[in-house]
């Protein structure tokens, strides 16, 4: 009788790849990906400050009415030949909270028509 051969299997390493992978992805997303703040730091508090755009924004309350520097604008494309800064500046919007999206969208649209650049809205920040 013959010896029967031992069988030399290999192991496959797909299995240890997908294990390396999965504890990648597991210290990436448990660990901290960005500098946590020094020991004793303290953020500057802004909740009692008035609010206030900034001075080249084209404002836009919740009724859908334009404002630039306080003054009322027909249409978004008269806001444009205001600014002769560049040929296609770029457009800031300071869009009320209550604004509809639909609203929004129409006024960046008839901006970019009327020859803007970029078009920026300008919303609030804050950290948790």
């Amino acid at each position: 009788m013959r010896r029967a051969r031992a069988s030399t299997r290999r192991e496959p390493t797909i299995a240890l790849i997908n294990v390396v992978f999965l504890m990648l992805v597991f210290f990436m997303v448990a660990g901290t990906l960005a500098q946590p703040l020094e020991q004793g730091m303290n953020l500057v508090r802004t909740v009692e400050l008035e609010g206030r755009s900034p001075p080249d924004a084209l404002v836009i309350r919740a009724d859908g009415t334009l404002t630039y520097r306080g003054s009322e604008i027909t249409s978004p494309a008269a806001y444009l030949p205001r600014r002769e800064d560049t040929a296609s500046p770029d457009v800031r919007l300071v869009p009320d909270r209550d604004l509809p999206a639909r609203d929004l969208v129409r006024i960046a649209r008839e901006l970019r028509a009327a020859g803007a650049g970029r078009v920026m809205v300008v919303t609030e920040r804050g950290l948790q």
